[in-house]
């Protein structure tokens, strides 16, 4: 029987697949390239074999791992058939061969035990409907001595970040959504799963409890070398993407795509809107 929450997830995702790398690059200012690089880096130190990339999305984490393992094949997977077209539409562009897609729920992984040297995922996690055995699978699919990388968002509890955190979460990202994306509702769903998530440590203690071991996690920024890693963009990392985001919208510009229009509309309504919470928290 299909799972009605996988199943709502994966239509949510086919519905935004087009759109998903713009809002992707809105969202962060950009960042979110550098952010899976550093995880990509991660899988160097893994042993020589191919990598799996769950849920792959358009696949920039698995060209990322590419780009870093030239001489790894990468499988990229995804449960949104929708994500995996845009995908095979990107690698085409760039002629690259040595990434295979395929359709997969990363629940029951359709691959061998002891398979890939690495499983790499980027904002997967926090989507899983059963964390336990999402990670038992990475872990059942990773050869001896692998590695099992993970990057994802998690709320910082630092007194008065936390507030611009939720403000910029709950209130804008929705908003970028609804003119960007066309989809209010899975734009606030993303930032309600960031809410959901476990902290960097509730993370590595469910990795442990999944037979994965050396697990540390680390924020953006610092040096861990891993059996299992999570990858947690930190609180002056994400600093750096709001004052990126808001350097645009003070500056009037746009990424350049001649076919969103509505990204001025939204340039224009973000900006209105943190001028206005910024100044009422101001006053608190």
């Amino acid at each position: 029987m299909v799972d009605p929450d996988a199943a709502r997830v994966r239509e949510m995702f086919t519905r935004i697949a087009r759109r998903y790398d713009v809002m992707n690059t809105v969202m962060t200012g950009g960042r979110h390239h550098a952010w899976r690089r550093l995880a990509a880096e991660a899988v160097v130190a893994a042993p020589p074999g191919p990598v799996l990339d769950l849920a792959t999305g358009t696949g920039d984490l698995a060209l990322a791992v590419r780009a870093m393992r030239s001489a790894s094949t990468v499988v990229g997977a995804d449960f949104s058939e929708g994500m995996l077209r845009q995908a095979r539409a990107k690698l085409a562009r760039r002629r690259e061969t040595r990434v295979r897609l395929l359709a997969a729920d990363a629940l029951t992984l359709p691959f061998r035990d002891r398979t890939f040297a690495a499983v790499t995922s980027a904002f997967l996690v926090r989507n899983l409907t059963e964390l336990a055995r999402g990670l038992a699978e990475m872990r059942r699919v990773a050869m001896p001595g692998g590695l099992v990388v993970t990057l994802d968002i998690t709320r910082p509890r630092v007194p008065g970040w936390d507030r611009v955190f939720g403000l910029y979460f709950h209130r804008i990202v929705p908003l970028m959504g609804a003119l960007v994306a066309g989809d209010r509702a899975a734009y606030t769903y993303l930032p309600e799963s960031v809410e959901r998530f476990a902290s960097p440590p509730g993370m590595a203690e469910a990795m442990r409890r999944a037979g994965l071991r050396d697990v540390r996690y680390r924020r953006f920024g610092r040096q861990t070398e891993t059996h299992a890693m999570l990858i947690d963009v930190g609180h002056f990392e994400l600093l750096v993407t709001l004052i990126l985001i808001g350097a645009g919208v003070a500056a009037g510009f746009v990424i350049v795509d001649r076919r969103l229009r509505r990204l001025q509309r939204m340039t224009v309504a973000v900006g209105r809107l943190v001028i206005q919470e910024t100044r009422r928290w101001g006053r608190v």
